[in-house]
């Protein structure tokens, strides 16, 4: 089955085109980071407004690259929730007419559960069971998984997520947008010692995460060095990487207890923070320990992509699954946990 992923969730324009017999076949990717780097953050409208622009050329694209017509597709995927609910219709409006006018099945995925499945993209992907940390701009989550909608959520973040952390952060440092990269690459500059930041709801049990704390805690700590008159370029590189690594040995802290909670010896880590080397470097550390391993996929996979959604879509596709009613799905709050596999549909 060759299934053609779309995704537009919120500030990239993701294709691909993938074959549950030969792998993935093309893919491409229009960032937005660019446009709306001067608001300092996505911009809903100009999302919206640049997914239309982008989304025909780059299907094709994918489809030129996979030496395909659009009448070899066997379905198309696209990413139903959760997201920016105009960006998200763009990309089921198109999913939906092209499907109708080729007269193939359509199926709207959930976001994050395209993350989960992304390291299976890769040549040595993870079996079921594993635990699955989804790290990114707007979910912080520790998943048990026992096979494709087989989810139970162990823990998730009560306020901002990781990835929204890093952005403001960045802000407060004054750097540019997107924040996460920004401030990893400042923190490489930093003294590891002049700061310890808290690290949040790791002196007691669960598995939930909060970082609202830790972000004013950093602001807190940059107005007492302006009020000083000692913030300069050195101070902000110390406290990028007081920060950086308070977020990583919190999720690493939480990623370890997951795993003994659960006897599972495979962790999965996806989504844009999971770029971060600083924490790739932790959790593999921590997991080698307990005779676990660890899967993540490769750098451009990690934030928002048509792969992981065409996979997703590929693999309920194939399990039966269609959009029944025909009707476009756009839902900006679609809690993980309501997914259900396909074999109990």
């Amino acid at each position: 089955m060759r299934v053609l992923g779309i995704e537009t969730s919120c500030d990239e324009t993701g294709v691909a085109i993938y074959d549950t017999e030969r792998g993935l076949l093309a893919d491409a990717l229009y960032s937005q980071v660019a446009m709306h780097a001067e608001y300092g953050g996505v911009v809903p409208e100009l999302a919206s407004r640049d997914h239309t622009r982008r989304l025909l050329p780059l299907i094709q694209q994918v489809l030129e690259e996979a030496g395909m017509q659009r009448s070899e597709l066997d379905a198309i995927a696209y990413t139903a929730g959760p997201g920016l609910v105009g960006a998200l219709m763009v990309g089921a409006s198109t999913a939906h007419g092209m499907a109708r006018a080729l007269g193939i099945p359509v199926l709207g995925v959930h976001h994050m559960e395209g993350h989960l499945l992304a390291p299976m993209l890769e040549e040595s992907p993870p079996a079921f069971p594993f635990v699955a940390l989804l790290v990114s701009g707007g979910h912080t989550q520790l998943v048990e998984v026992h096979g494709l909608g087989l989810y139970r959520l162990l823990g998730e973040s009560v306020d901002d997520a990781a990835g929204e952390a890093f952005d403001k952060t960045a802000k407060m440092l004054g750097l540019s947008y997107p924040g996460g990269p920004q401030v990893a690459r400042l923190a490489e500059t930093g003294n590891p010692g002049r700061f310890r930041f808290p690290r949040p709801m790791t002196d007691r049990p669960g598995l939930d995460f909060s970082f609202s704390g830790l972000k004013t805690h950093t602001l807190t700590t940059l107005r007492q060095l302006e009020q000083a008159g000692e913030l300069d370029d050195q101070a902000r590189a110390d406290v990028a990487r007081a920060f950086e690594e308070a977020v990583v040995d919190t999720l690493t802290i939480k990623c370890r207890r997951a795993l003994d909670d659960t006897g599972l010896k495979r962790l999965v880590m996806a989504g844009g923070v999971s770029a971060n080397q600083r924490l790739r470097e932790r959790l593999a550390t921590e997991v080698a320990k307990r005779n676990a391993q660890v899967f993540y996929p490769r750098g451009r996979f990690c934030t928002d992509n048509g792969a992981m959604i065409a996979l997703a879509g590929a693999l309920r596709l194939q399990a039966g699954e269609r959009d029944e009613t025909g009707q476009m799905k756009a839902v900006p709050r679609w809690p993980m946990d309501t997914l259900t596999s396909p074999a109990s549909a």
